[in-house]
């Protein structure tokens, strides 16, 4: 495995997303030989004052995760946020 001038981290993805913004790190172990990911909501709270949530996911569960993802964001878009009757167009 490559040492990319980190020890732990081995690819980051970052999103903003207005006030917020998200950040999916891929990580290894302290052995080096496992991954995990997190995934950090940073909010700033202040000029220099950031509010941080992070969540550690292990690849044992990455594959459950992405299925709950996946079919929650599609429940939202297709249940949830359906177009407004005056927006439909005939």
């Amino acid at each position: 495995m490559e040492n990319n001038g980190y020890k732990d981290e081995i690819f980051t993805k970052r999103v903003r997303a207005g006030k917020r913004t998200y950040f999916f790190d891929v990580k290894s172990t302290k052995s080096e030989k496992d991954f995990y990911i997190t995934i950090t909501e940073s909010k700033r709270v202040g000029d220099d004052e950031y509010e941080k949530h992070k969540i550690f996911l292990y690849k044992e569960d990455f594959e459950k995760f992405r299925e709950a993802l996946v079919e929650t964001v599609e429940h939202v878009q297709t249940q949830l946020l359906e177009i407004a009757p005056s927006e439909k167009q005939d």
